[in-house]
This record gives C-alpha cells, structure tokens and sequence, in this order.
C-alpha cells in the first residue's frame, strides 16, 4: 500500500479526516450527474466474467463449493487491488472518487422510477406495467394502476439501500475499496442468488455474504427512513412486520420505509407463474402514482443525511 506520497495542495490544504467525506459527496454529485455509463460500463465486464465463472463451476456434485470458489475468484482479486493501490495523494483521493461513483445506482433507479410515475400520470398502463417489470422479478402484466405503484414504490425502497446506502456505508469504513466489495458482492447476489434449480446451490454464497454485507446498512437505512417520515409508524412496522419477510435486511427496510410514507405495502404478487401472499408492510393507504415521487424525496433527503452526518463527523475529526 503506497502510504509515503509527495504533498500536494489537496493534502496540503485539506484535512485528512475530509478526505472520505469530500470524496463521498463528489461520487454522488457524480452519480447524480452522469447516471451510470452508457458504454463500457465496468459492471457488465464483470458481469461476462461473472457468467463465465457460472459456467464453468456450477456443475456436478461439488456446487455448493463451485459457487464460494466462484464468488471468491471473481471479487478477491479486483478488492485486494482497491486495497493495495489504495493512495495518500489526490489521485488516490480522485479513485475513491471513481470507485464510489461506479458503485452508486442511484440515478438510474430514479429514472427507471420516474418513468414508471410519468406512464401512470399519463394514463398508459401498459407502459407502466412494462417499464416496472424493468425493475423488479414479479409479473407485472395483471397489474391494475395501484399494483404497479405498489411494486415501484417497495422496489425503490429496498433498492435504496441496494444503489445507495449499502455502498456509502462501506465506503465510510473501508474508501473505494469497501464500496467496490459491496458492488460486486450485491451484483453476484443479483445474479446468482436465486432458489432456482440452477442457483439453489451454487447461489447460497452469494446470496448470505450479500446478506452479510448489507446487514448493518439495511438497518441504517432503515433508521434513516423511519427519521424522515413517519417516525413512531415507521419504527412499530419495522419491528412487526420486518420478521415476517424472509429476506432478513429487505424486511426493515421496506417496512420501516412504508410505514414512514403512510403506505400499505406487500401483499400477494406472482412471481414466475406462483401466486405468493407475501406479509403487510407498512400502514395506511394503498400506494398510487404520486408516492413514488414521495418514495424518491424520501431516499434523496435520506441521502443528503448521511453525507451531512459523514462531512460534520469529519469536520470534528471523528
């Protein structure tokens, strides 16, 4: 790890405990910028290798195994390069940069969000029901109006902490470095961590290190929904509900996020070709176009709470 690097005005002039925070609030001004790469993202190289990795070790008896040597293969190598080129200069501070910035995705999920409001104010549900089905696994094809904001609605709290949250808080403990971890590990589970036939086995790693990882920021995420809402709704919904959903981290985040929007969430939803009766989130109204509007203030405001806490901390020289 390169520690020892000629002074510079940034490290000059800049106190070292705002580097991370500086360069946390730059990767999401980037992110809210830019979006993500059109071309040549480096997600979808990993996302060939990734597929190519599946490929050649789910197979035979030894799944199970296949898929941690897969995961390991695949996100060892680019995260343990993060760590050792890690730099105490202001090109270092410049790939923090970088590296939070391609981990974010949330642009992305508030223009696939936004597009979904626009069909419902414009009255085109089958728009809707299309541009919807981009963004989550159930069918969307039956869906009537409130359906498809309910579905858009719970997709972008959970994909709050996904796209935003989860990569923040590993970029406070560990810089670029962490975020790339969090990346990858939460693409893998994306791809992989389905109780399908294919992925019951070889996805079990997968899907419990993403469990892992996004442990303590599903909480904070929720916490941080529940502070900027409905407060005393949101927290009774998280400890109700959260239990009854058998993801453990998007159970308290959707249901602390409903309840904070005055939400009724959850319910039945067909998911490849099953009708599933999946528990209530949240209290209050069925969701309908406008709330995911709401939904998307309620992350961005989060958002600016957390860069706030990180550069006042830092400030103080936590």
């Amino acid at each position: 790890m390169h520690s020892s690097m000629s002074p510079d005005l940034f490290t000059l002039y800049v106190p070292a405990t705002l580097w991370l925070p500086l360069a946390a609030m730059a990767g999401v001004a980037l992110d809210r910028l830019l979006g993500e790469t059109r071309r040549w993202h480096p997600l979808v190289g990993f996302g060939t290798l990734a597929n190519a990795a599946e490929r050649a070790l789910n197979r035979g008896t030894w799944r199970r195994t296949g898929g941690l040597l897969a995961w390991a293969l695949i996100v060892v190598p680019w995260v343990a390069l993060a760590f050792w080129g890690k730099r105490g200069d202001f090109v270092g501070w410049l790939i923090d940069v970088a590296l939070l910035y391609l981990a974010l995705g949330g642009r992305s999920l508030a223009e696939h969000a936004e597009r979904v409001a626009a069909d419902l104010a414009a009255g085109d549900l089958p728009a809707a029901r299309q541009h919807v089905g981009w963004i989550v696994s159930r069918d969307t094809s039956a869906l009537d109006e409130s359906g498809v904001a309910k579905a858009c609605v719970e997709t972008t709290l959970e994909n709050g902490n996904d796209a935003v949250f989860g990569a923040l808080f590993w970029f406070v403990l560990f810089g670029g470095a962490g975020a790339l971890l969090f990346r990858l590990a939460n693409t893998l589970d994306a791809m992989w961590g389905y109780k399908t036939e294919r992925f019951l086995r070889f996805g079990w790693a997968a899907a419990r290190l993403d469990d892992l990882l996004n442990y303590l920021p599903a909480r904070l995420t929720a916490l941080s929904y529940a502070l900027l809402g409905q407060t005393r709704r949101a927290l009774r919904c998280w400890r109700k509900q959260a239990p009854h959903w058998e993801s453990p981290n998007a159970g308290p985040v959707m249901a602390a996020g409903a309840g904070s929007l005055g939400l009724e969430l959850g319910g039945t939803a067909i998911y490849h070709g099953q009708v599933e009766q999946r528990p209530a989130l949240g209290e209050g109204r069925p969701a309908n176009g406008q709330d995911i509007a709401r939904a998307l203030t309620l992350l961005r405001r989060c958002t600016a709470l957390w860069l706030a806490l990180y550069f006042f901390a830092g400030l103080a020289g936590v």
